[in-house]
């Protein structure tokens, strides 16, 4: 029972142990004594005896105590097995932790990152930062030997009495300080771990482990990059990997937010307006426009002017002027401009004009003219304003037409045809008569033709488009017949001017 107790209380010293065998030899220290206890009574041999075996006890019995002390700080301990998530390791001669997340292909599932824990392995996020506790204690420090391993102090040592000259064993990854107590060796500060140049030394109370830095995971006994890219969508838009990290980059027209992950849109127009004229952002670009009267440039930025006298015949009456950012419409001399591209005709009958006392002033299209205000000729006497009447009583003016009357009038050039132009008609009406009308004079080309509408009037009508400018001298005749065939006859005589443009 006393080896049972013992072996039980061994085992729960040395963690990474599931059992363990100890062997103490047994010394039997009673043969003697009851050897005495049968002495014959009386017998002087007999009491020597006693004497004898009294003092050989006394003596087996102090030498079974110093063999005993001596045998119980050399118990022999032979391991069977370590427990779950540990190895036997043959160098430190004790049990030592498994990394499963070198061993065990795809550990973690979903982009999780594999974390070797004491005796299992922890499945953690990528972001996740790994903080080692110093007070934690090592799992797989174990510190027992395989065959003759002296017992040493737990892998948590506890604080001793100070005593330099008092020589304390300790654990595996641990030393003696000067105060007698077991303190954990910094393998990483005193390099006397094996961890490879691409990996960093991590120290744990009695031992230490060898991580892969940030950005890096372990492949065997390698330290390999991680491709973020490949596993989260960390970026608003391009993923750029690197050796150990990543970085984020945006599309043309952004930029990244304080979380160097969300890109957000540049405001081209606020920062620096990169348009000639009017600049609009829209999301992830900009747009730039133009000024009334321009147009943008092939680059798209800058503004040109544009020429709309060019690109259209039909914004000015007359003549279009091409100026920067817009245009502007002329009239020809005699006209002015009106509603910024009609040209209307100036009266200079109406303003000032070089007509004489003795004359009147007749405006036309783009012009005028000054005829006589007594356009009478012999044997003809001015009866009125532009009438002039041969009188009866003269023999020359049996032949000629009673009555000459003089009109003036205007039309564009060009004008479309047929047109109706003027219209005469009798002023005195008289019964039992007939009137016929007809053009006497000034039709030699046939531009036109005079269409009798009733009794008394008749209509002249423009068959030949003119072309201006120029002056047309018609003679229209009224012939007047009554029941008694008796015959007189009227002429107006129509002075028409062609102006020189068709407005």
């Amino acid at each position: 029972m006393e080896d049972e107790d013992r072996s039980a209380a061994l085992e729960n010293t040395i963690p990474g142990l599931k059992s363990f065998t100890l062997r103490v030899p047994k010394i039997n220290i009673t043969q003697e004594y009851r050897q005495e206890r049968f002495a014959v009574p009386g017998n002087p041999n007999s009491l020597r005896c006693k004497r004898f075996t009294m003092l050989t006890a006394m003596f087996l019995a102090a030498l079974i105590l110093i063999t005993v002390h001596s045998q119980e700080t050399e118990e022999t301990i032979t391991y069977t097995q370590c427990t779950d998530g540990y190895e036997w390791d043959p160098v430190r001669q004790r049990c030592k932790d498994i990394d499963e997340c070198e061993i065990v292909p795809d550990a973690c599932k979903g982009g999780m990152k594999c974390v070797n824990h004491y005796g299992g392995y922890l499945c953690l996020p990528r972001t996740a930062q790994i903080i080692v506790n110093e007070r934690e204690e090592a799992a797989a420090e174990s510190t027992s030997g395989r065959n003759n391993v002296i017992r040493r102090t737990p892998a948590d040592p506890q604080r001793a009495t100070p005593n330099p000259t008092h020589q304390i064993q300790c654990a595996a990854g641990y030393e003696q300080s000067d105060h007698n107590v077991c303190q954990d060796i910094d393998e990483c500060a005193t390099g006397t771990d094996n961890c490879r140049p691409d990996q960093v030394c991590v120290n744990l109370r009695g031992s230490f482990s060898c991580q892969c830095p940030p950005g890096y995971q372990k492949r065997g006994d390698q330290c390999v990059d991680i491709d973020e890219c490949t596993l989260l969508p960390y970026c608003h838009h391009r993923c750029v990997n690197t050796p150990g990290s990543y970085f984020c980059q945006c599309n043309a027209g952004f930029q990244l937010a304080s979380n160097n992950r969300t890109c957000v849109d540049i405001n081209e127009c606020d920062a620096n307006n990169p348009c000639a004229q009017q600049c609009y952002n829209i999301l992830g670009s900009f747009i730039c426009q133009c000024n009334p009267g321009f147009e943008l440039s092939s680059d798209r930025i800058n503004c040109e002017d544009t020429d709309e006298c060019r690109t259209s015949s039909y914004l000015c009456q007359y003549q279009c002027v091409n100026e920067p950012g817009k245009f502007s419409c002329v009239c020809p001399e005699g006209y002015q401009v009106v509603g910024g591209r009609t040209c209307q005709d100036i009266n200079e009958c109406e303003t000032n004009n070089e007509c004489r006392e003795d004359e009147i002033c007749w405006n036309y299209h783009g012009g005028f003219r000054c005829y006589p205000r007594n356009p009478c000729q012999e044997p003809y006497v001015l009866t009125s304003e532009n009438r002039c009447v041969c009188p009866v009583s003269n023999a020359i003016c049996r032949e000629l037409p009673y009555s000459v009357v003089y009109k003036y009038m205007s039309i564009r050039s060009d004008r479309t045809v047929p047109s109706d132009i003027f219209q005469i008609q009798a002023t005195t009406i008289y019964p039992n008569t007939i009137n016929t009308f007809r053009i006497k004079s000034g039709n030699e080309n046939g531009e036109f033709y005079l269409r009798q509408t009733s009794a008394v009037s008749a209509m002249l009508v423009l068959v030949k488009s003119l072309s201006g400018p120029r002056e047309h001298i018609v003679d229209l005749e009224m012939l007047t017949v009554n029941s008694l065939n008796y015959r007189t006859s009227s002429v107006l005589r129509l002075t028409i001017i062609v102006g020189p443009y068709a407005f």
